[in-house]
C-alpha cells in the first residue's frame, strides 16, 4: 500500500505504507509534510519506518523531526511497538509521556487508537 490520505474519525490523514523507505534524514521528513500538504492534517508514520537514531535521543534527530511537524503545523503520529526502546530509555519514556499529553505529536500502539485520539480531540 502506498502513503495514502485517509479520512480517519473525520480527519484527513496521510497514513505511511509500513513497508515504504525509512526516515533517516531530515529531508525524509521534509517531504512527508509536502505530500501531507495535499490536504491531511496529520501524519501517521509506522514506528519501524523510523531510523533508530529516532529513539536514541542523544542524536537529536526525533527533536528535528518533531520540531519541523510542530512549524509546519501538521500533527505527528508515531504508529506502533516502541515498548523495546522505551525499555531501554527513561529519557525517551518522558518524552512520549509529554508528547502524549499534548496535541501535536503522539506515540499509539495501532491506528485504532489514532482514530480514538483524533475522536477525543475534535
Amino acid at each position: 500500500m502506498p502513503d495514502e490520505i485517509q479520512e480517519r474519525a473525520g480527519v484527513p490523514v496521510l497514513v505511511c505504507d509500513p513497508d515504504g523507505p525509512l526516515l533517516t534524514t531530515e529531508q525524509d521528513a521534509l517531504d512527508l509534510i509536502g505530500s501531507a500538504f495535499l490536504g491531511a492534517q496529520v501524519v501517521a508514520v509506522p514506528a519501524n519506518r523510523l531510523d533508530e537514531r529516532f529513539f536514541s535521543l542523544g542524536t537529536r534527530f526525533a527533536g528535528d523531526v518533531m520540531q519541523k511537524f510542530v512549524n509546519y503545523r501538521l500533527r505527528l503520529a508515531v504508529v506502533g511497538d516502541i515498548s523495546g526502546q522505551l525499555a531501554e530509555s527513561s529519557a525517551l519514556r518522558a518524552l512520549v509521556h509529554e508528547s502524549n499529553q499534548g496535541g501535536h505529536i503522539w506515540f499509539l500502539p495501532d491506528l485504532d487508537a489514532l482514530d480514538a485520539r483524533l475522536r477525543a480531540a475534535r
